[in-house]
Parts: structure tokens; sequence; C-alpha cells
């Protein structure tokens, strides 16, 4: 699989694979997984050529960590880069809260039965760190993102606030670990584009995730935020392209966009985009991979995935070639901003 190198503030190398393995599936994201099956996938990723693995402590609180660890525990560790995030502290002694209506974030089927708490305070930031060091059962970490620090977790009155706090307390641990190069890396990952850009404005960070904003449906973020990354040399890892899985399934029955039922607009973008893919033997899932993978301030893809047979699928697709007439007819239908970089 392609990679590129990449160097922190700190002057470490990373090697990205152009894919990396999102995790929060494994945290019983829509159901409960089998365990062994869970390990198997992570595995197969690695021998797909997968060498980027993002995980969350917010993921199953805590199951996709350990089930990370568990899959990396007989691999090089040299050989791979290993990203978790902070912001939420796990409560061993109490039950998850039900899920606050308020805000867009998912919940999890399943997971560990532990209570998360917001935390974004250096100190708070600090027991993250090792709790994850913990259920991973790995002696070091190779990127720290600020998790969810925006208005689709926290609502629109509480987000503010809770930059304040990431600022004057978060960003000050993270910094400390890069500068005594405990960690390589420190980022933040965002759902929204103009909360990356108030981000990257705001501290000098080596990368970030940006989640469903950058896809074939939806390029706000080439309105600020990925010119910014490129001007300040912010690594991007893009999740969400599939933008939850209407890009992959295609606009049938049931398609999922947004964490929800997709909107009658959006398959019919999607049935539109599905034609030109078709008029060039070439699956939706694999342009939306390809698309995502084109952009110069992009370092890897992040791809879920709860099987091998699916990270075998998602490597395919990465290396697949795809005709360089299916953006220009994208672009000339009006279903693609021709301001995004199509090679």
């Amino acid at each position: 699989m392609r990679s590129r190198r990449f160097t922190t503030r700190n002057g470490t190398e990373l090697a990205f694979s152009a894919l990396g393995l999102g995790t929060a599936p494994l945290g019983d994201l829509y159901e409960p997984l089998d365990e062994k099956t869970c390990i198997v996938t992570i595995e197969q990723a690695y021998a797909s050529g997968v060498r980027v693995f993002d995980t969350s402590p917010h993921y199953g609180n805590g199951l996709a960590e350990a089930r990370v660890g568990g899959g990396l525990r007989h691999l090089p560790r040299q050989d791979v880069i290993v990203s978790t995030k902070i912001g939420r502290v796990m409560d061993a002694f109490a039950k998850p809260p039900p899920k606050n209506p308020e805000v867009f974030s998912p919940g999890f089927a399943g997971g560990h039965p532990h209570a998360p708490r917001f935390d974004y305070s250096y100190d708070g930031t600090m027991r993250s760190v090792e709790q994850s060091l913990l259920r991973t059962g790995l002696d070091r970490l190779d990127i720290l993102l600020i998790h969810d620090c925006d208005v689709w977790t926290h609502g629109p009155v509480d987000a503010p606030v809770r930059f304040k706090e990431v600022m004057e307390g978060a960003y000050k641990a993270l910094e400390r670990l890069r500068s005594e190069r405990i960690v390589a890396a420190i980022g933040f990952g965002i759902n929204e584009s103009d909360i990356a850009v108030k981000f990257a404005k705001a501290g000098d960070f080596d990368v970030a995730i940006l989640a469903g904003r950058y896809s074939l449906l939806i390029q706000n973020a080439l309105d600020e935020f990925l010119p910014l990354a490129l001007e300040k040399n912010i690594g991007v890892m893009l999740a969400g392209v599939f933008n939850s899985g209407i890009l992959a399934t295609g606009a049938v029955p049931g398609a999922k966009f947004e964490y929800g039922p997709a909107p009658e607009n959006i398959m019919e973008r999607v049935r539109k985009i599905e034609a030109i893919c078709a008029a060039h033997a070439t699956p939706l899932r694999r342009a939306a991979v390809q698309f995502a993978m084109a952009h110069p301030a992009v370092v890897t893809v992040l791809l879920g995935g709860v099987t091998p047979q699916e990270v075998q699928v998602n490597s395919t697709d990465a290396d697949q070639p795809v005709p360089a007439a299916l953006w220009r007819d994208l672009q000339s239908a009006g279903l693609l901003s021709p301001a995004a970089p199509i090679g």
C-alpha cells in the first residue's frame, strides 16, 4: 500500500499508509461484535498494508482501545502508528448515562460498562493517556488528539466553554508530551470544518482528523480548513468519507447518512453519482475512497471495518485505478466542487 512520510513538530518522521483503520465500529458502535473476529480484523488490516490504527476511549467506553491492543500485540510495534484521543475519562465504578437527545454524537450499542466523563483539563488529559496505555497494553502512543470539542458533541452553548478548557488545559499537556517526545504528534479530531479552522489557528498542531466534511457528498472543508492545513503543515487524517454509510452502500432502502436515515435529497444526489460511476465501471465506494485520498493535505484516509473481508475490500478500493474522466464528469454535472483536486 502507498504511504506518505510526514515530519512532526518534534522531528519525528511518521510513515502514514494511504489507508488507516478507524476503530469506532470495533467499539460495538452498531451492534455487539464477536471478540475473535475483531482481533482477526485488525491483523488482516496489517496484512493488507494498513499501518495506521486510530481509536479512542469514546469507542465503546474503551472497548475499541482494548481490541486494538489485542490485535497489535503480536505485530511489530515499530511498523505501526497508533492514534488515540483525549477528552473523556472513564469511571469504572459508574454506569454509562443515557444518550443526550440535544447532541448529534452517536451512542454505542455495546462496549465496556463504564461511565465516561468529559475532562479537557491538564490533569484529565494525563489521566486519559494513562488509561489508554493500560487498555491497549502498549508502552507508548504515536498520536494524541483532542476529541469531539465541537457543537456536534456539546451543543452550541457548551462548545465554546469546552474549547477554552481545552486550550488552557489539554493543549498544554499535549505540548509537554510532544516536547518530551513521549508522543510524536498532537492534534484534534473534529466533525465540523469551522471548529477545525478554529483549532488550527489557536494552536501548533501536527495532525487533525476531520470526519464527514470532505467526501463525494460534502466538500465544505475546501472553503477554509484544507487550504489552512496545507499552509500550516497539518497532516489531515480524513474520516467519515462514506458519510455514515451511503457512499459505501449506495442509495439503497435504509441507507445511512450522518448516523441516521438518508433524506430524499441526499438519496437523489447519490443516485446521480452512482450513475456516473457506473458509466465508468467504477464502484461507488472505490470512487469515494480515492477522491478522499487525492487531496494533498491528506496523509491517510481512515476506514472502518468489522470483518477481515471488509478491510480487504477497503485495501482493494484504495489500490485499483479510477478513470480521470469520472472526476471530470462529476464536476461537469455539478456533483463535485470545481475546486476539488482530482489529479
